[in-house]
């Protein structure tokens, strides 16, 4: 008889992945398989991890050298969250979320940190570095050349900046040739195989940059006042070529906390001058104009409410401000929303002719810009007074410099909300309008209660932005008008000042840099544009219900 064959069971078939069925069984999706990396994708990660681990290497010592443990420990902990993140092919997420958030914490987090603790210091000229260095800088400064003092052929070195150091003296001595080097630490002989002298100088030395007469120059104040401490005294520089190694006059008792001028017999101990520690006289006054980086509290934010020099125009200057930022805001987008409203209608020809001419001014450089329109304002040759044949002096009456201010920063602006509402506009919806007018809406109606609602929501965040902006607009006083003009009776606020360039000419203005005072004031800033941005923020918050 013939075989009997029976239909094959589900049990008898080979299992096989098919639609809606996994290894794991039925309804389960197959596990997805694995895919290798190209050699470019690998290429790319290893040159990018390098050079991360070589930025590691070049700052860690930098960083130990100078102290700076938080910085120090920022820069590993970023380094290892890239090593982890991106040496895998998991973390997806993190990929694209940890750039962002490390550039947050080192361009915006970090200085916001710093310029706040800045602002609880004295930081400033003669106020920068530590006590020990001031007395050091005290000291040297009374370096006196004698008779037979011995000279030397000199050579500025340096393993950091030409201009700010630290430096480091090459001397040659002229009779033995020898070869020694000094810095805040003393001298000391130096190798002939480290260095290469010529002429009877050092003109290269292992792991040094040698400054030329021209960059000696250029850093000279600094130069000028480092001295290397000797037996004997101390070795000053005396040009750009030469040192010589003279007595010091002034002796730091450091059981006494005293510094005692050996020609006269006077000590000088420590005062408090305003905020800040000096060695002073016996009345009190400070004996030299060097001190120390030092902890002054809320000093500098005291003086800026107390100070009857600071508190004075501060009303009329705020007054000011807020007129300039908002004005700047509102004519540059009234401007820009005419042209981008006019240049919407389809009945126009050449419209990308027109918005190209239109955003032109956008493509120029402020700084450029900025220079060009003051030459238009001069009272005896510039091209406005020349064109309505007057002799305005637009930057010596405080009206007219406002005036001037304004128009540039309009014609500066409007570019910009010229193409954020031509870009807005595209963006409502043509049926709105026809409907409008079909309801019998006249045009400027139907733009005031429909376009202008809807198209106020995404412009109004930027406008907020342009206000903020306009509010520390730095470049366009500065640039403009200085601030100015000027009265005879006041010669720190100006008519045009704003916040910014007021108390910039306050911190830096004066006989010299305080970093500190500006850091605070920079605080305040900052916390007053938040605030009207926290406002004006709340207030667009209406447009939210806008559909």
């Amino acid at each position: 008889m013939p075989a009997r064959t029976h239909a094959p069971t589900e049990a008898s078939l080979p299992r096989t992945a098919t639609a809606g069925t996994g290894p794991d069984g039925p309804g389960r999706k197959p596990a997805p398989a694995h895919r290798s990396l190209s050699a470019t994708t690998i290429a790319i990660r290893v040159a990018l991890l390098g050079a991360v681990a070589a930025v590691v290497v070049w700052l860690v010592p930098v960083l130990v050298a100078q102290e700076r443990w938080i910085g120090l420990a920022g820069l590993l902990l970023g380094a290892a969250a890239l090593g982890a993140v991106y040496s895998t092919s998991r973390l997806v997420p993190a990929k694209y979320l940890l750039p962002g958030t490390l550039f947050l914490l080192a361009l915006i987090i970090y200085p916001i940190i710093a310029t706040l603790q800045l602002s609880f210091t004295n930081f400033g000229d003669g106020k920068r570095g530590t006590k020990e260095e001031a007395i050091a800088s005290i000291i040297g400064s009374s370096v006196e050349q004698l008779p037979d003092s011995p000279v030397y052929a000199l050579s500025v070195g340096t393993q950091g900046s030409t201009t700010d150091g630290p430096f480091t003296f090459f001397l040659v001595d002229a009779e033995s040739g020898e070869v020694s080097r000094g810095d805040a630490e003393g001298l000391v002989d130096v190798p002939a195989d480290e260095v290469e002298v010529a002429k009877g100088r050092v003109v290269e030395a292992d792991g040094y940059t040698i400054l030329t007469p021209r960059e000696v120059n250029a850093a000279g104040p600094v130069v000028q006042e480092f001295t290397v401490p000797t037996e004997n005294g101390a070795i000053r520089a005396q040009g750009v070529a030469r040192a010589f190694e003279g007595r010091t006059a002034l002796q730091y008792d450091e059981a006494a906390d005293r510094i005692i001028d050996t020609r006269t017999g006077e000590s000088y101990g420590i005062g408090l001058v305003g905020d800040s520690e000096f060695f002073v006289k016996e009345d009190g006054a400070p004996a030299f104009s060097q001190s120390w980086l030092q902890g002054v509290g809320t000093a500098n934010y005291e003086r800026i409410f107390t100070n009857d020099v600071i508190i004075k125009d501060f009303l009329r200057i705020f007054a000011w401000t807020l007129a300039f930022a908002a004005l700047s805001v509102g004519l540059a987008f009234g401007l820009g929303l005419a042209l981008a409203v006019i240049l919407n209608d389809s009945r126009i020809r050449g419209q990308r002719l027109y918005r190209s001419l239109l955003i032109l001014p956008y493509a120029v450089p402020a700084v450029i810009a900025i220079l060009v329109w003051s030459s238009f304002y001069n009272r005896d040759f510039g091209l406005i007074n020349e064109t309505l044949g007057m002799r305005l002096d637009w930057f010596g009456d405080p009206w007219l410099a406002k005036a001037a201010i304004l128009l540039t920063g309009t014609w500066m602006g409007y570019p910009y909300m010229f193409i954020v509402c031509t870009g807005a506009l595209q963006s409502v919806p043509s049926e709105l309008r026809e409907a409008a007018v079909m309801d019998g809406a006249r045009p400027f109606t139907a733009f005031r209660k429909i376009i202008l609602p809807l198209l106020m929501v995404p412009v109004a965040p930027l406008l907020v932005a342009s206000f903020a902006f306009n509010f520390n607009n730095f470049n366009l006083i500065a640039l403009l008008t200085e601030g100015g003009p000027f009265t005879a009776d006041n010669p720190y606020a100006g008519g045009t000042d704003i916040l910014i360039s007021y108390t910039y000419r306050l911190a830096f203005g004066g006989a010299g840099a305080q970093f500190g005072f500006a850091a605070a004031v920079s605080v305040l800033l900052f916390i007053l544009t938040a605030v009207i941005a926290a406002g004006q923020f709340r207030a667009t918050r209406a447009l939210e219900d806008v559909n």
